[in-house]
């Protein structure tokens, strides 16, 4: 049964913790089943990582990316496995555009954690680490920030071969902005929001500027692995990052998660457009209550639940 007020958004690196899942995967045999596939496609035990590596293991975006994939696919399992219901939208901020669409059947989970393992490890070669940097800034209007971005870069946006550039790249919701891009700029900007009235301006622990030009070489790479690879319609439409719109068409989705790696996130817009298409309820389909944070900052026409223990899931699944 489709509902048609209801999305499912899927978290992206940031939402992962040691023991993550544990409570869920005591109650439902599908978490352990859906980690299996993974680590076989991985060569690993990513459970066992999931449980007892450290956060620091765990935040190697190689690492990330599969485990959020098959974390937000198990808790997606899960929810099917305990209703009928199914959501009348999907999105996914920035990396959980993937879980996304292997929720929706566009991709199986196998090529999913087989193709944001590389995702993840062409993104961290594309920038020698410590030249690239990410920050959140706090309680500054979006447009003083690209201002500040454009000025921080000595150059127009893309700049010049060579110059160091720094740019907004995540629109998490009003008045919280992520900036990267080389980490001389980043460092610049980040002074120039605090001097501009920003209430907080925080490095981000990530070594990589996710969502700048200056990942085109991860995005050049990754394509030939997307093209080769079986895409199908989605079942559930999927509002992607890139264009903030459905794509029903496999090639063109292929195309949104190449230009994805170098394209802002507009996680503001994503939910303005869920609420205007009717949705009034969206289930966090991840670990953690990032987005759930988010939405309720975006707007309080939007009510978020999270499923990641067991008691929230029959809670949610029993209440929609």
């Amino acid at each position: 049964m489709i509902k048609n007020d209801l999305a499912f958004v899927f978290p992206g690196q940031g939402s992962q913790k040691p023991g993550m899942l544990a409570e869920m995967a005591q109650s439902s045999g599908l978490v352990a089943a859906t980690f299996a596939q993974a680590s076989d496609v991985l060569g690993y035990d990513l459970w066992a990582l999931s449980q007892n590596g450290s956060p620091e293991e765990l935040s190697q975006t190689e690492v990330t990316q599969p485990l959020l994939v098959a974390a937000s696919t198990a808790l997606w399992r899960c929810w099917q496995d305990a209703t009928d219901v199914k959501p009348g939208l999907m999105a996914g901020h920035s990396l959980g555009e993937w879980s996304a669409l292997v929720a929706s059947g566009v991709i199986s989970l196998e090529d999913g954690v087989r193709l944001v393992r590389l995702r993840g490890q062409y993104m961290q070669m594309a920038v020698p680490a410590g030249k690239g940097a990410m920050a959140a800034i706090v309680g500054l209007a979006d447009e003083v920030i690209a201002e500040v971005c454009q000025q921080a870069s000595g150059t127009d946006i893309g700049g010049e071969s060579g110059a160091e550039v720094v740019l907004p790249v995540n629109f998490n919701c009003p008045g919280q902005v992520v900036i990267a891009g080389h980490a001389a700029a980043v460092e610049k900007a980040m002074a120039a929001c605090t001097e501009a009235g920003a209430k907080r301006a925080l490095s981000l622990p990530v070594s990589a500027p996710f969502h700048t030009p200056l990942m085109q070489p991860a995005a050049d790479r990754l394509a030939e692995d997307i093209q080769a690879t079986n895409f199908q319609a989605p079942s559930i439409p999927v509002i992607h990052n890139v264009g903030c719109a459905v794509e029903m068409d496999p090639e063109i989705i292929k195309q949104r998660l190449v230009e994805q790696i170098t394209a802002p996130v507009p996680w503001t817009q994503t939910i303005e457009k869920m609420i205007s298409e009717g949705i009034a309820t969206a289930v966090e389909c991840g670990p953690g209550r990032v987005l759930a944070g988010l939405n309720k900052r975006i707007s309080r026409d939007l009510s978020t639940v999270n499923i990641e223990a067991p008691d929230a899931l029959e809670a949610a699944a029993g209440e929609i």
